[in-house]
């Protein structure tokens, strides 16, 4: 894929960069791998706005992605390659042997037509999928399980890649986009490659009205509100706050550590790199 530029006939189409999505399927997707997907707003289940800034977005469908990967030594063979609008990555439906059909993420340079294959042993190819123990050293990954079974929670975003750094007993190092370098243990899978859409990063919407579509409501800067509607608020002119960048509710919002999983802080060898 590649980037598209458009000619400055107007104000917003001066600046705006997309991503080029000719080799995707036009059509709409799989009925029976779609539900219904209702708006909130931002609002709780009594109607009052919970959570700020959130508007309509475009109407879409949910579409059920498999991150589970449970379909052992049956060979899927991929039909297309489609736009999700849920995602920033790409997805691809893949037709099982069993007759069987799935989305799934789809890694970088696969192609409609390709095979692909998940369970022990298999062969170390993009969009195979296994449990860490059988990934060699150095292989980029993706769709990471957390737990045996649990369905991929790691690196699913498009671009996003994790590198396994080897193996200690019978757990896996895995070195994460971050930074981060962190223990899993060998039996939960992941896919093999990076994850598709890598263009994404460099897309500019050009105008307000992409941030409408996508559900995003105008966002008021809070050294713009008055002090009782945030602690940046007031002053005389234009002051930037007279304080250390905080949000509404006075949480510090530059590089606060927020984590309080200690649970699982035995399984984080070093920590993301610092801002």
């Amino acid at each position: 894929m590649s980037l598209k530029t458009f000619k400055p006939y107007t104000k917003s189409t001066r600046g705006t960069v997309l991503v080029n999505k000719a080799g995707l399927w036009k059509g709409k997707p799989l009925k029976s791998l779609t539900i219904g997907k209702k708006s909130t707003g931002g609002r709780n289940n009594q109607g009052r706005l919970t959570a700020r800034n959130k508007g309509a977005g475009h109407k879409n469908k949910y579409r059920i992605i498999d991150f589970l990967r449970k379909t052992d030594d049956v060979k899927a063979k991929i039909e297309r390659i489609e736009y999700d609008p849920n995602r920033t990555c790409y997805i691809m439906l893949a037709n099982y042997e069993n007759g069987i059909k799935s989305y799934m993420i789809a890694p970088n340079e696969i192609k409609v037509g390709d095979e692909i294959v998940s369970g022990r042993n298999k062969e170390i190819k993009i969009g195979n999928c296994m449990p860490l123990s059988d990934i060699p050293a150095g292989t980029y990954i993706h769709n990471i399980e957390l737990n045996p079974g649990g369905g991929g929670k790691l690196v699913r975003s498009a671009g996003g890649s994790a590198q396994l750094s080897g193996n200690d007993g019978i757990y896996s190092i895995i070195k994460l986009a971050s930074g981060e370098i962190r223990k899993i243990i060998s039996t939960a899978k992941a896919t093999i490659g990076v994850v598709s859409n890598l263009d994404q990063k460099n897309v500019k919407i050009g105008k307000a009205g992409r941030n409408r579509w996508m559900g995003r409501r105008p966002h008021t800067r809070g050294v713009a509100m008055n002090p009782v509607d945030h602690p940046h608020g007031g002053g005389e002119g234009k002051t930037s706050g007279g304080r250390n960048p905080v949000s509404r509710t006075g949480q510090s919002s530059k590089g606060l550590k927020t984590r309080k999983n200690k649970r699982t802080n035995k399984f984080i060898i070093s920590r993301r790199k610092k801002r």
